[in-house]
């Protein structure tokens, strides 16, 4: 195939300004005295473009779900990282860490892939269940440390202020006792306000209890 002639900067960025403007391909062609092939450029298949791609080393991926973080959040977060880069094992083993979670009763909330034939779309292997209106869900509080799993509590109504102390209150020293934490042992939970809040920092103050920062 003959190559063609390259389009100068100047006609290729009249030809863009123009497309901008909402100009068609013809009447561009015409008014720059160029081709309509020219102007619109190379009609390539998808087949090319996909092939390409590989070529270049990049492949269609279901893309990565990461936490949803501010700019502060992630420096906030190395912050964290490099104030404790040096911490001994020790000081980890001390640590009982705990948070909140959802799980879903029946079924799973995102898409799942599977390779299968042709016409075989609802084989069973090939489909994910599901339930009118959704199958529910229950939400949890926990704990745990690198000696085990303390206790865990189930949050059955919207978790506020009242309810975090009373979880903590219930929870967080018998599983201490439990796990055998021993004396200088730190507690961790995020930032919650709940968490923060003056009264719930109040609580554990009162309890003796350090927080990790």
């Amino acid at each position: 195939m003959a190559k063609t002639k390259e389009l100068s900067k100047d006609v290729r960025d009249k030809t863009v300004d123009l497309h901008k403007a909402g100009m068609g391909y013809k009447t561009i062609a015409k008014q720059l005295g160029e081709k309509v092939t020219t102007v619109a450029g190379t009609i390539v298949t998808k087949k090319t473009i996909s092939s390409t791609l590989l070529c270049e080393g990049l492949k269609s991926c279901s893309a990565r779900k990461v936490p949803l973080l501010k700019k502060a959040h992630v420096q906030a977060r190395l912050k964290f990282a490099n104030e404790h880069l040096n911490d001994s094992e020790e000081h980890w083993v001390k640590v009982l860490w705990s948070d909140e979670t959802k799980i879903e009763l029946f079924g799973i909330n995102s898409s799942r892939c599977v390779w299968r034939r042709r016409n075989a779309a609802y084989d069973p292997k090939n489909t994910i269940p599901t339930i009118k209106h959704g199958g529910g869900n229950i939400t949890l509080w926990e704990c745990f440390s690198a000696k085990g799993t303390g206790q865990l509590h189930r949050i059955k109504r919207t978790m506020d202020g009242a309810m975090c102390r009373q979880i903590l209150g219930e929870n967080l020293l018998p599983s201490d006792r439990a796990l055998k934490m021993g004396r200088g042992w730190v507690f961790q939970h995020d930032n919650d306000q709940k968490h923060t809040a003056k009264a719930t920092k109040g609580c554990l103050k009162k309890q003796h209890i350090k927080v990790l920062d």
